[in-house]
């Protein structure tokens, strides 16, 4: 297996920078503000001459052995940097290159020795200043040498993996298995996504609390389930752009949408007790956009009425008339009811995002689709569709040539997407129409013939030419 490598250290002191730096990405988000990691965050360590995993971790504000003493967030950080910390061959300990030896920093140095894993020091921040002296202080720690880094511009950053993984054993490089569904759980602020994750999970892996808002990035945590890999996404809450008035949560934002970018399915949970909102249908209509197949998980469905489920069920079928062609599962993620059945419906979705369309059958769904309702006039003229071929899978999309396509509405083509939908029985998944207007051979030799054309002299004007 590849070699762990976590990140810890105080809040601030640029783990997720370094985190997007070794991993070659923009998964964990980075602002200048305090106690933005929440959850452990996995990535691939691109930077280096071997495959490794790379672990961000929250913050550290107290010694992991206290802080169940201190607040109930700072408790649930210090349960994942431990378990973090677990599963880790080799730790760099990131400490600020502006500031003196925090005792924090201290606190750190002695819970990583009981760990009995290998640490290296990270001095960040050092741009601009002279190496040896930014690190002078941080030999006090007692770690070993400490490196002089600047995660934000890259500068120490090769040196520090070079000594890091020197002494970690090879891994042999294994490409991701084709065929793995990445699975983005969205929803809004206290829908249950992060106790959807645990419960497909099985396990406690990301925070959960009652206080809307406590995940902030989008979480990826590997998962096998009867044999099958799958990658699931927790995602941070979205509300309403109005509301969004913390500028971490607006980071958030983004990197919820940067997950939907991400996935090939995407489960939207709602809230059963408030109904469908006016952001699910937003956030549902952004997965459409993108191309993304959809799964709906109706949660808390345990805690409505009997009496009040049918017309629950009529809400939902009503606001989210555009999503029909996606399953819809009524479950309860705390009690762990009807989670199971999530798992067939993301797995067939996946597959109709991914399946292949003959061309023969295409064409000649096209022409029974056409002749069955033409398409209407426009201008006086009406397109005609010739023929189709797939250009593109995950959503499927389908080509269409032909003439006078431009015309060719909105309606129309969502009526031809249906139609090809239920053809090749694709469930979950929309259905994206290309089409492409033929050129006129004649119209290149038009013009070569006005371009050879002599131009009559211009007439002046009150002169007779």
């Amino acid at each position: 297996m590849k070699p762990v490598v976590v990140l810890v250290g105080r809040p601030n002191v640029g783990k997720s920078t370094l985190f997007n730096r070794l991993t070659r990405s923009r998964l964990a988000i980075v602002a200048d503000a305090p106690g933005l990691t929440r959850d452990r965050q996995y990535g691939d360590g691109r930077l280096g001459d071997r495959p490794y995993f790379v672990v961000d971790t929250g913050g550290v504000v107290a010694s992991l052995a206290s802080a169940k003493k201190n607040s109930e967030m700072t408790a649930h950080v210090a349960v994942q940097v431990r378990a973090a910390l677990a599963e880790a061959d080799a730790v760099i300990l990131i400490v600020d290159g502006r500031e003196s030896v925090h005792p924090i920093d201290r606190e750190l140095t002695a819970d990583l020795r009981r760990q009995g894993k290998p640490v290296w020091v990270a001095v960040n921040k050092s741009e601009g200043r002279d190496p040896a002296t930014v690190v002078a202080e941080y030999y006090a720690l007692g770690l070993g040498e400490p490196l002089a880094i600047s995660a934000a511009h890259g500068e120490g950053v090769t040196e520090l993996m070079q000594r890091v993984l020197a002494t970690l054993p090879v891994a042999e490089e294994i490409e991701p298995e084709a065929g793995v569904p990445r699975i983005a759980v969205i929803g809004k602020p206290n829908a249950g996504k992060s106790t959807l994750v645990n419960a497909l999970l099985g396990e406690q892996r990301v925070v959960v609390c009652d206080t809307p808002g406590t995940t902030r990035d989008s979480i990826r945590v590997p998962l096998e389930r009867e044999g099958r890999q799958y990658v699931l996404i927790d995602t941070a809450g979205v509300r309403r752009r109005t509301r969004i008035e913390d500028l971490l949560e607006k980071f958030s934002v983004l990197k919820t949408l940067q997950a939907i970018d991400e996935a090939n399915v995407v489960i939207l949970v709602i809230d059963a007790q408030a109904g469908v909102a006016e952001q699910d249908a937003s956030l549902a209509g952004y997965a459409l956009e993108v191309g993304r197949a959809l799964v709906v998980a109706v949660n808390k469905w345990d805690a409505v009425k009997e009496t009040d489920r049918a017309w629950a069920k009529r809400e939902l079928e009503r606001k989210l008339s555009f999503l029909e062609f996606a399953r819809v599962h009524y479950i309860s993620a705390r009690e762990a009811v009807g989670v199971g059945s999530l798992f067939p419906s993301v797995d067939e979705a996946y597959a109709s995002a991914n399946r292949t369309m003959t061309t023969p059958k295409l064409n000649r769904v096209l022409q029974e689709a056409v002749t069955a309702t033409p398409p209407p006039l426009a201008r006086g003229r009406r397109a005609r569709p010739k023929y189709a071929h797939q250009g593109g899978k995950n959503p499927p999309r389908v080509v269409i040539h032909g003439n006078q396509l431009t015309s060719l509405s909105k309606s129309y083509r969502r009526y031809l997407a249906n139609t090809f939908r239920k053809a090749f029985h694709l469930v979950g998944t929309p259905v994206w129409i290309e089409c492409r207007q033929e050129e006129n051979p004649y119209q290149e030799k038009r013009a070569r013939g006005r371009a050879g054309r002599p131009q009559s002299p211009r007439k002046r004007p009150g002169k007779k030419a």
